[in-house]
Parts: C-alpha cells; structure tokens; sequence
C-alpha cells in the first residue's frame, strides 16, 4: 500500500527527548523553568539581537509587537497582501489600519517600489514579512522608515537561518517575530519569539505576555496584557532543534535544489527564485506557480495529487480579498494582480525537514504526471 507524503513532517531525533525528560524530572514544565530563558537567550543571540522574548505561538508576537510600539486608533501600517492573516489581524486587533501593498512576482516578497506611495502623515510602520524562502529586499525598507520616522516590524515567522546580505532575518525590525509552528525549521510544537535590541521595548514585550503583572503590586493592572507565555517543556525542544539550525538550512537547501533539478522542465509549473542578489533560497516551503496557459488552478492539481496520497497547501489568500475584513469596509475598490494571480494559482508540495530523497522523487514524479495531463 501506498503511503501518503504528508505536506510537513519535523525532525525530532536530536536531543529533544533528553530535555524533555529533564523538564519531567527536575518538575520545570511550566514559563518559570530554565529552558524559557536558555532558549530565548540562545536564540536572540543566533539572530543577532539583545533581548529574546518567547511566547505561545507566532499570531500573538505579532499581537504584542503591535502593541509594544503603541499602534493604535487612527495609525496606519503597512504590509503586503500577499501574507497570513495574523499580520493584518494584529493591526486590525490594536485599532489601526492595514495597508497592503502588492507582491513581486519573482520572489512572492511585498513589492518595497510600492511602499512609499502609500505612506501617510497616519503611517505609524512597515510591517516586513519574508515569505517562503526568500527575505524582502530590506535596504529600501529601511531608508524609507528612516526617512519618515516609521518602525519596522519583521515578521521573518519562515526565515530561521536566512539571512539578508549576510546579516540574519529577524535582526533588521525594531521589533522581529518568528513562529516555532511543527513547518518551521525550528519547531516547539507551537510557540514564537519577538526580538529586539531596545531593552523598554523588550520590557514592554515581556510584560505584555504575562498579563502586564507590576513587579512590586502583582495583581495590579495598570495596562492589559495577555498570557502569551511559553511553557518550558516547548522551549526544550526549541533549545535542542536551534542546536541543529545550520544542519536544517543545509538540508533545506539541498532538498529545494533536489525540487528544482526534478521539476525544471515540466511544462506548465514557475518554480521557486533559487537565489536573489541578496540572498540564496531558503526553501521553507517548495512553492509552485501554475502557469496562465493551464486551463485549471491550483484547486484542481491539488485535489489530483491529493489522490495519489500526495499532501499540498495552497499559497496565502490576499489579505485584501479577505472576507472579514471586507465586512469591516476595509480595501474597498483595491485590486493587487499579482498576489490574486499566485494566490489561485500557487500551491507548495511536501517540504518537512524530515522528507527523504525517495520521497522528494516520488512527489515530482506525480507533479509531473499531473502538469504532462494538463498541458
């Protein structure tokens, strides 16, 4: 019988155990034990950053950066619309105003020539987000918001490892935010992590998450927070997965070159940038594009892998295109052409770090079969 390929499937063979186990045996599995701090420490100082602060999962980093920089009613953001809804939902979440702009059609990153144009006297941040394997041009991003006095939020949730000429993702934000999802390549089961060098931001951050507790009158609340904490059995297996990043990059990397070199020359299929002039393809994902010639979308060829028990996500619905927030009178009249097309047409194939060699053959055999079926 054949076996399925699921569309993720992590790699837990390393240390993580032994960690766990110490956590069960010393009765540290609570945010007080001694992996939260460890984790947070180890991991802000791969990225290149000061302060650490881990919390329960990606989403509400994001909840908290907005809040921690004071974006609120009347203040507007801006972020691409080609991304997960927990950007925009963040912003919405505080009271202020997603603005979006449209994706590269190359690197599926936010198209930064359009940014400036959108800035107002209300713009308040660029909300960055590295989308799949490939970081945003950062350099015109940030001469921007020096330019306008505009914070930077970085969502780099999907770049652990990436780097953006030379210098880690996730150290460029005022403040950064990264997920430990099971698809990341560090994964805590759920979990994320915000970043920063600005030690009020970082205090701001940490009280947030824990209920905004004073220290001298605990259960006096002068703002309120949320329990965001990370208990300390997911930090152990975020400290033994972060022992093993450069081997995941590695293997990533290798994995998507594997993709490309079986996938190059099926009709019908764009297939992933494999390098910018700033920075060389991650691969969290393997992502494809059906072509405009192809008379289905990405629904279609989705469902006939799914047959041949081939997992398959699709790509980002646009924020802009997002029914809930359509109801709140947001984006309305606005059309990006570019993220619509690759939002119907793009889907990603099975790209866990724990995908072997024989299985990375057999999903391409299938994608093929399928595009040969179509074109």
């Amino acid at each position: 019988m054949t076996e399925p390929i699921l569309v993720n499937e992590p790699l837990l063979n390393g240390k993580e155990k032994q960690y766990l186990n110490e956590c069960i045996d010393d009765g540290w599995i609570s945010s007080e034990g001694p992996f939260v701090k460890r984790f947070e420490e180890e991991f802000a100082t791969r990225m290149g950053r000061k302060y650490g602060i881990a919390v329960s999962n990606g989403s509400v980093a994001l909840d908290a950066a907005v809040v921690a920089l004071k974006i609120g009613p009347g203040d507007e953001v801006i972020l691409p619309t080609f991304t997960i809804i927990s950007c925009a939902a963040a912003i919405v979440r505080a009271g202020a105003k997603p603005v979006v702009v449209d994706c590269d059609r190359q690197t599926w990153n936010m198209d930064v020539s359009q940014i400036e144009a959108k800035i107002t006297p209300k713009t308040k941040a660029i909300m960055v987000v590295h989308i799949y394997g490939l970081p945003v041009n950062m350099e015109p991003v940030l001469k921007l918001a020096d330019k306008y006095g505009l914070h930077v939020i970085e969502d780099a949730a999907q770049m652990h490892g990436q780097t953006f000429q030379g210098r880690p993702c996730g150290s460029f934000g005022d403040i950064s935010t990264f997920s430990f999802y099971p698809n990341k390549h560090i994964t805590t089961g759920e979990g994320g992590m915000l970043l920063t060098d600005d030690e009020y931001l970082a205090q701001r951050c940490r009280s947030l998450r824990n209920l905004c507790f004073q220290p001298s009158r605990r259960f006096v609340h002068e703002e309120l927070g949320w329990n965001l904490r990370m208990s300390n059995i997911q930090a152990a297996l975020g400290v033994a997965q972060l022992e093993r990043l450069d081997e995941f990059i590695a293997r990533k990397r290798r994995m998507g070159k594997l993709y490309t070199e079986l996938l190059k020359d099926v009709p019908g299929l764009e297939l992933p940038v494999p390098y910018t002039d700033y920075a060389e393809n991650i691969y969290w994902v393997y992502g494809l594009v059906v072509k405009d010639e192809v008379p289905c979308d990405a629904d279609e060829i989705m469902h006939r892998l799914s047959l041949k028990k081939i997992g398959t996500r699709p790509f980002f619905w646009p924020v802009h295109q997002q029914p809930v927030f359509q109801k709140m009178g947001l984006f309305e009249g606005e059309n990006y052409p570019v993220s619509e097309r690759i939002a119907k047409r793009g889907f990603y194939i099975p790209s866990g770090i724990a995908l072997t060699d024989e299985q990375i053959e057999r999903v391409a055999q299938e994608v093929t079969a399928v595009m040969q079926s179509l074109t």
